[in-house]
């Protein structure tokens, strides 16, 4: 066994928040990479045999961030299909709060899609993500969506949803493909997620052009999930309610939300909140390779994408994935919306988990559960992160990615 698997942290005189209720003045406990205690300070016992991390008194420290929904970061894109794309991935996104996610692969030739999936599906299968932050499995995004609705799914590549297909990518992957994102309107896709409910896979409705009418259908054969909400789906009418409409009205169905303020504006955003709710909504990136990077043109799926400013835009201005680092997007959740950290955490952690079915380990604060940890500062900017008990990120040291030690 791995000696980081006998570390033994504590964090203590830190502001806690769990899914019972906020610790104002608390301690937590870490063994074994798991959440050993948790409780106030004047519950706090013996602390000999644990190495205190040092955090600044009253931070704030919440569960690590799930983005259920990115291609890329830091020069990096699942669609490059190495082990050392996905590594980059993770160990860069601890610096934003990010502890666990889906490895998201888009429409592209047949051959690509499926090397990138038999990369995460060995990924995954060797452990290879410890000390970084968590590969869950792979959101498949395209190829079975709508033509019309392609945004930067590069439409050359777009086919019909296939069951039989789709059962060989399964297999590939090792098991591992979580979300699928189609157009339950093309012929095929309702076949496809009646299978994708029977076994276990969660059903997004996502580029597509289905009439209000073709997205309860599709809610009704079992999808759970909304892509990108508002981003590349038939919006709002007065005459015809759309894929929006379904979102705002089906509670079966949880809705990803990119918080940049460039994908839907702010105004939109606190619209959304006040009527899909805290409890529904699930909040992404769906950033690629050039988050984190320098102003310029990079590679998405084979087409040239131009960065300025915070926007990933194709050549025709169509938006390409975005910028936006998860612990932004709590950030700029609060700001449009007025809500609190409490309803934050709860879309950027615990409703993805539970989406993926894995809020038994991850997604809140609590004895037993993963220490994906994030310590947050006054300002709500990610201070540290600890994925699976070891430090994956520290701003208060030189050498963030040096893991500290404790007594055994």
């Amino acid at each position: 066994m791995d000696d980081l698997d006998f570390c033994k942290f504590l964090l203590k005189d830190i502001q806690i928040y769990t899914d019972a209720g906020i610790i104002k003045n608390g301690y937590i406990k870490i063994e074994a990479g798991k959440i050993a205690e948790i409780g106030s300070m004047k519950e706090l016992g013996k602390t000999k045999d644990y190495e205190e991390l040092a955090v600044p008194e009253h931070y704030s420290v919440i569960p690590g961030l799930i983005d259920v929904h990115i291609h890329g970061v830091d020069g990096a894109d699942v669609m490059d299909g190495t082990k050392e794309a996905l590594d980059r991935m993770a160990t860069a996104l601890p610096k934003e709060g990010t502890t666990s996610f889906l490895a998201t692969t888009m429409t592209h030739s047949k051959i690509v899609i499926e090397k990138a999936l038999i990369n995460v599906g060995d990924y995954i299968e060797t452990k290879s993500s410890k000390n970084k932050a968590e590969v869950l499995g792979v959101h498949l995004e395209g190829p079975f969506v709508n033509k019309e609705m392609a945004g930067a799914q590069p439409v050359q590549y777009i086919i019909n949803p296939q069951k039989e297909l789709f059962k060989e990518w399964q297999k590939l992957s090792k098991g591992n493909i979580k979300l699928v994102t189609l157009a339950p309107e093309i012929d095929g896709g309702l076949e496809l997620i009646r299978y994708l409910k029977e076994t276990g896979v969660i059903a997004s409705i996502g580029h597509s052009h289905s009439t209000y009418a073709e997205a309860i259908e599709a809610i009704d054969a079992g999808a759970t999930h909304a892509t990108h909400l508002f981003n590349q789906m038939s919006g709002l009418h007065h005459r015809e309610p759309g894929v929006v409409g379904a979102v705002f009205l089906r509670e079966e169905l949880k809705a990803e939300l990119i918080t940049d303020g460039i994908h839907v504006r702010p105004e939109v955003v606190k619209l959304v909140h006040k009527l899909v709710g805290t409890d529904r909504l699930i909040l992404i990136t769906d950033s690629m390779r050039a988050k984190c990077l320098k102003n310029g043109t990079y590679d998405l799926g084979g087409q040239n994408v131009t960065v300025q400013d915070g926007k990933a835009m194709l050549s025709d201005g169509t938006l390409a994935g975005s910028m936006l680092k998860l612990g932004q997007a709590l950030k700029n959740m609060m700001s449009f919306t007025g809500c609190t950290l409490e309803e934050v955490v709860q879309m950027g952690s615990a409703n993805p988990a539970r989406q993926l079915n894995v809020f038994d380990r991850k997604g809140s604060l609590a004895v037993g559960k993963d220490a994906d940890l994030v310590i947050l500062d006054e300002n709500f900017d990610v201070y540290m992160t600890l994925c699976n008990g070891t430090i994956a990120y520290d701003k208060g040291s030189q050498e963030p990615m040096i893991q500290k030690r404790g007594s055994r």
